[in-house]
């Protein structure tokens, strides 16, 4: 599958909305999705094909420190290598911008997105406890540490 990853955009707000609302049991809202526009502390990022989003990764930095958000791939785009895309445009704008590491939080029970985490060298390093509602679950804290 062809696709291009560019930076999220002003534009990209309502289409963000819709697969947020399509992944997600509590999904974020228009203005908490803008709050993550890139800037000086945040990097958004989108994979697109001919117009139509499909999947995105954000992530807000301080200091040398980098926090993913959010990882999304639209269901019927899964398993096309768009989430490694993000993530792997994601981790090097992390090495540029000197981060010692990029940390997220995955759901205990979701298999497909640990094994793609592990596969960009995020290794499990804690645990949050109840960190998920609808349904209530516990977040696998997974760090990849650049340096």
């Amino acid at each position: 599958m062809e696709f291009i990853i560019r930076d999220a955009s002003l534009e990209d707000i309502p289409a963000l909305e819709k697969l947020e609302q399509l992944c997600f049991s509590v999904p974020w809202t228009k203005e908490q999705l803008i709050g993550q526009l890139p800037d000086g502390t945040h990097r958004f990022l989108v994979a697109e094909r001919g117009g139509e989003l499909l999947g995105y990764v954000g992530m807000m930095f301080v200091l040398d420190e980098g926090y993913i958000s959010n990882v999304v791939t639209a269901p019927p785009a899964r398993r096309n290598g768009i989430g490694r895309a993000l993530i792997s445009a994601l981790l090097k704008q992390a090495e540029e911008l000197a981060l010692s590491f990029v940390t997220l939080e995955v759901r205990r029970s979701n298999e497909p997105a640990k094994a793609l985490y592990a596969q960009q060298g995020f290794i499990p390093v804690g645990e949050r406890r109840d960190y998920y509602q609808r349904p209530k679950e516990d977040a696998i804290l997974m760090t990849n540490f650049l340096k």
